[in-house]
Parts: C-alpha cells; sequence; structure tokens
C-alpha cells in the first residue's frame, strides 16, 4: 500500500518537496510509492488552488484532523509551528519530516528530539538539512573519511544573500524573533553548522565544535508592511548577518558567516576544509562541482562531479549532464522515505538539528555576552 504523506505548508518548500515527490517514481522507481494525500494550511481557497497545482488528493486547514491519520507527516511551515505539530505527529507514532532550523529556540527543539527519541527508532524524525545531499558534498565526505586531507586545521564556511540589502524590501516572518528565532543565524547559519559537523564531525576529523564567540548585526531596523496601503511598519527583531569563531575538539578553527545583506550574492554557500595533507573547497553556486588539493599539488584540481558512479547520480542523466538545487529534494526524499518504509533511522535527524540548535544559540549567547561559549 501506498504511504499517505500530509503536508503542512505549500509555499517555498511545499512546492520544493511536492515537485520532488512527483519525480521520484520516474528517477528512483525502488523509493517506497505513495499518495500526496492532503495538504494543509490556513487559507481554504488558496489552499485548494495549491493542492491542484502541486498534486493533493485533499486539503485540511487543522494539522490536528491530519497528524494521527498519515503515514508520514511533513511539517513545512514558518520556524514557530515547528514543535506543537511535530510534537504532537510523533506521539501518534507518524514519522516526521521538519524543514530547518528546527526550531526557532533550544527549548523548542529540546522538546522536539525528546519526543522523536521517545517514539523509538522505527518512527523516523527527518530534519531537512538537504544540502548534504548534494553529489559534492558526499564525494568530500568520502574523501575526509578515507583521509585524504590528512588531520583537519581550519574550516570555513559562509551563506551570503542579498535579498534584504534594499530597506523597503517588505516586512515577512522572518524578520521577527517570536515567529523565526532568528535572522541569518537560524535560516542559513543552521545550513553550515550541520555541514560542517557532518563532514568533519566525527572523532577521526575535527571532531564537535566546543565553543564559540559570535556576533549579530542588524542593519535595517524597521520595514513597511505590504498591501496595507498605508506606511505601517514593523520592526526586525533578528540579525541580517551573523560571524562566528569555532574550536573543534582536535583543537582545528572553523570560521562560519552569513549575510542577507551581501549585495551581489544571491544563494552563495561556501565550505572550504584545509587539512594537514590537503585542501577542499565548494560552492553552492558550482554545485556540480569540488575543488580538491591534494599534497604535492601546485593548485586545486576541479572534478565534476557527474559520474556515474558518484553519489546519487546515476538515477539522472548520462555522464557530464548536470544536475540542480531542486534534485537534492529528490534524494532526501528518497532516503528518508524508504527510511519510513523500513522503520529504519535516517540522518540527518532531529538530533542533528537539536545539536545544530546549540551551535546556534551558543553564538547568540556569545554575542549578547561578549565572551566565548562553551558547549555541553
Amino acid at each position: 500500500m501506498p504511504l499517505e504523506v500530509g503536508v503542512l505548508g505549500y509555499g517555498f518548500m511545499g512546492k520544493a518537496h511536492a515537485n520532488a515527490m512527483a519525480r521520484l517514481p520516474m528517477f528512483f522507481p525502488d523509493a517506497p510509492a505513495i499518495d500526496r494525500s492532503v495538504l494543509i494550511g490556513r487559507h481554504e481557497s488558496a489552499l485548494a488552488d495549491a493542492a491542484d497545482r502541486l498534486g493533493f488528493d485533499s486539503i485540511a486547514t487543522d494539522w490536528r484532523d491530519v497528524v494521527g491519520d498519515v503515514d508520514v507527516f511533513y511539517n513545512l511551515g514558518p520556524n514557530h509551528v515547528h514543535r506543537e505539530p511535530s510534537v504532537t505527529a510523533l506521539e501518534a507514532g507518524t514519522p516526521v519530516f521538519c524543514e530547518k532550523p528546527l526550531a526557532p529556540t533550544l527549548e523548542d527543539a529540546e522538546a522536539m528530539a525528546d519526543a522523536a527519541r521517545e517514539a523509538g527508532d522505527d518512527v523516523p524524525a527527518g530534519c531537512a538539512f538537504n544540502y548534504r545531499f548534494v553529489p559534492a558534498i558526499q564525494y568530500a565526505k568520502r574523501l575526509l573519511e578515507a583521509g585524504d586531507l590528512g588531520e583537519i586545521h581550519h574550516v570555513r564556511g559562509r551563506y551570503l544573500q542579498d535579498w534584504l540589502v534594499d530597506p523597503e524590501a517588505p516586512w515577512s516572518w522572518r524578520n521577527d524573533a517570536e515567529l523565526a528565532g532568528s535572522g541569518a543565524l537560524g535560516d542559513l547559519g543552521a545550513h553550515t553548522v550541520d555541514l560542517l559537523r557532518f563532514l568533519v564531525g566525527s572523532e577521526d576529523l575535527a571532531g564537535d565544535i566546543e565553543r564559540v564567540s559570535g556576533h549579530l548585526q542588524t542593519f535595517v531596523d524597521e520595514r513597511p508592511v505590504e498591501g496595507t496601503g498605508t506606511d505601517e511598519t514593523r520592526p526586525v527583531t533578528v540579525d541580517d548577518a551573523y560571524s562566528a569563531q569555532l574550536e573543534f575538539e582536535n583543537g582545528a578553527l572553523g570560521t562560519i558567516e552569513a549575510s542577507r545583506f551581501a549585495t551581489g550574492h544571491k544563494n552563495d554557500h561556501t565550505i572550504e576544509i584545509h587539512g594537514s595533507e590537503g585542501s577542499l573547497r565548494f560552492s553552492l553556486e558550482r554545485l556540480n562541482e569540488l575543488e580538491v588539493l591534494r599534497d604535492g599539488d601546485r593548485g586545486y584540481e576541479t572534478i565534476l562531479v557527474t559520474d556515474e558512479d558518484d553519489p546519487y547520480i546515476d538515477h539522472w542523466w548520462p555522464p557530464g549532464h548536470v544536475i540542480g538545487w531542486e534534485h537534492l529534494f529528490v534524494h532526501e526524499n528518497d532516503e528518508f522515505l524508504c527510511a519510513v518504509a523500513d522503520g529504519s533511522e535516517y540522518e540527518p535527524s532531529f538530533a542533528d538539528g537539536l545539536a545544530a540548535q546549540r551551535v546556534l544559540d551558543a553564538i547568540a549567547a556569545s554575542d549578547d555576552r561578549g565572551e566565548w561559549i562553551t558547549l555541553e
């Protein structure tokens, strides 16, 4: 029987995941069969239109009527609605896939991770860190695990966008601390922290992040409210940019930053890792490529990660034909839904989401207190 899937949210992420679900039978034929059963939102007329476009059988305006009756629940709503629906679904024994950051606050993230743990390993709870599923990132992971870079000394991560440079850009929930938790720190920094944990977080490499020093900055204090026909504004209560220094268990140094004010950068997520025997660097804006420097080389080699034996590529096009950002959602949906069908664990899990949230919380605390913060 197909898995009945309920999805909360039909905006940006709703479209991305609905597209991925539609692609699965064509390109990942071994993925579990699913029915896009019910789409959940607040406004019935807009919801009905979205359900028709995204291929859902029915709609619901209250997630409480859905989470216990479907086989899988996707929580793709704004950050402030991550906790209650996800916890309720897990308490009902329903696997949950939740967008990142896991929650707006550390307290909420801890509650969600507790609920996932209590639900048991056979009820997967996944956190949507889709950049783990870039073939080039998976390739980099293989190099690191094989020891090709030697002892890790330094890691760098930056995530730069420019969609808020204009002070007249309208206010949204992403500008509100009560709704979002944080700004660039949570929205963008969560991805960077998770990728660094994924790539170098094992004891054999750099290990866990042990302490942090962070700085947050807001450049525009209020923004106009769209659609009111007035000059109404609302305050911006989150950061527009952050930077942080990290120290890992093995003594490696980390430098990470994100900004929504980096003029000229649309979606520039870059990772660099430097070791005793080599280095690598990756940019999301060139997501089919990985640059690798091995000991003795005079410069970086650019590897096009599109061969049929590269991660996930055998599902797509002939060698050399690139894939795009939307394909990452197909990869993560395949792995998550396979875990649901098998009753097995899935990574990145709610525990991974909580681990990232602890780092983000420590960066914010460091900015507030003006000192290094040691993570427990």
